[in-house]
């Protein structure tokens, strides 16, 4: 699987010379941004900015500005529907091409897309990071490599418990009611079953240190000897 990955990676850069884009899914919890975060940490450190990035899913949740804040609070934020998919597919498509583009973010106290924007511009290893990015067909096949952070989901709801309620504004009630009546279920119908897609799957998510450790040396070890003349910063 290590094998694989290294030939996954350094075939992509070496054949198309453009950004590589790394999905990065799991449960909510699971532990995928963590993994993300600590991945963008290391090869920072070591071989300096911008060679890596990560664009989150949840920026692309839809606006909802013409639903009143009750109404919002009660949609199904973990069905596909919820986000819009057609937008990152675009902005992948326009960083393949060198292109920067403008990344919406997201407030999760008022369960709406907020008016500011991120400016993104290309870097060589892009991490795309979410719930249900493995689901729509044309997104799954702009991933160059996907892997699955493979988490039990009590695991996961205790996490979530803690990050909603002291990150995201959000009471105790609340997520364990959004929980049980749609990420659960939505789990079972949307997310798992994309794990089968997956290139390489990661038990315990960013507290595997060995996962990491595999992943990191890795893409260092390409981004080292990426050839000349396709720096995309």
């Amino acid at each position: 699987m290590v094998v694989l990955l290294a030939a996954l990676i350094r075939e992509k850069i070496e054949v198309l010379e453009k950004p590589i884009f790394i999905g990065i899914a799991g449960a909510s919890g699971s532990g995928k941004s963590l993994l993300a975060s600590q991945l963008c940490d290391s090869i920072d450190e070591a071989l300096g900015d911008e060679q890596i990035k990560i664009i989150n899913e949840d920026c692309y949740y839809r606006c909802r500005d013409g639903l009143t804040f009750a109404e919002r609070e009660v949609v199904n934020y973990d069905h596909p529907d919820a986000l819009e998919h057609e937008l990152l597919i675009q902005h992948l498509t326009d960083l393949a091409l060198g292109k920067s583009v403008e990344v919406p973010q997201y407030d999760y106290s008022q369960h709406n897309r907020s008016p500011h924007v991120t400016n993104f511009n290309p870097a060589n290893i892009i991490l795309v990071e979410g719930i249900l990015i493995f689901h729509p067909p044309e997104l799954r096949d702009l991933l160059d490599m996907k892997i699955f952070v493979d988490v039990d989901l009590d695991v996961c709801l205790s996490r979530r418990l803690v990050r909603d309620i002291n990150e995201r504004g959000r009471t105790l009630d609340s997520v364990l009611q959004q929980y049980h009546e749609t990420v659960r279920p939505m789990f079972h119908e949307f997310l798992y079953p994309g794990k089968k897609h997956a290139d390489l799957i990661v038990p315990r998510g960013g507290r595997n240190r060995m996962a990491i450790s595999v992943l990191q040396n890795y893409i260092q070890s390409i981004l080292k000897t990426k050839p000349s003349g396709t720096d995309l910063q």
